[in-house]
């Protein structure tokens, strides 16, 4: 595991993969990576790195693969829980509540640039695909 605390650490931590010998990422959700999706994105096409973020805008980007729930329905749930305890309801007495909906977008430029075949079924589940 690799870590970076700074934009500034985004490069070491690339040059860090690169002496690894690693042939994949995954990028953890965080402020740091998030607001720093594009170069993220860079880093991974200038070192050929294939790699998944939780983000769309990371295989906007140039990343190749960004999977995980829809942002804005975890901002919608947790209106619903912040509004049940303005009611009255007590928080240790509400449902634990996730996202449900999954949200895949797929970079076929960087895949193809990296040399990887998506197969078709990956790319009709996708929820957008990026030429």
């Amino acid at each position: 595991m690799l870590k970076a605390s700074s934009e500034r650490e985004l490069d070491a931590a690339f040059l860090s993969l690169a002496q690894l010998r690693a042939e994949g990422l995954v990028v953890a959700v965080g402020g740091l990576f998030t607001t720093h999706a594009e170069q993220l994105a860079k880093l991974t096409m200038r070192h050929a790195m294939p790699a998944i973020y939780k983000g769309r805008e990371f295989a906007a980007a140039g990343g190749l693969l960004s999977y995980g729930s829809d942002l804005a329905e975890s901002y919608r749930l947790a209106g619903l829980q912040a509004g049940r305890i303005l009611k009255g309801d007590k928080p240790a007495d509400l449902p634990v509540q996730q996202a449900t909906k999954i949200e895949l977008y797929i970079n076929l430029k960087t895949a193809k640039a990296l040399g990887i075949s998506v197969p078709l079924p990956l790319s009709g589940r996708a929820d957008e695909l990026f030429e």
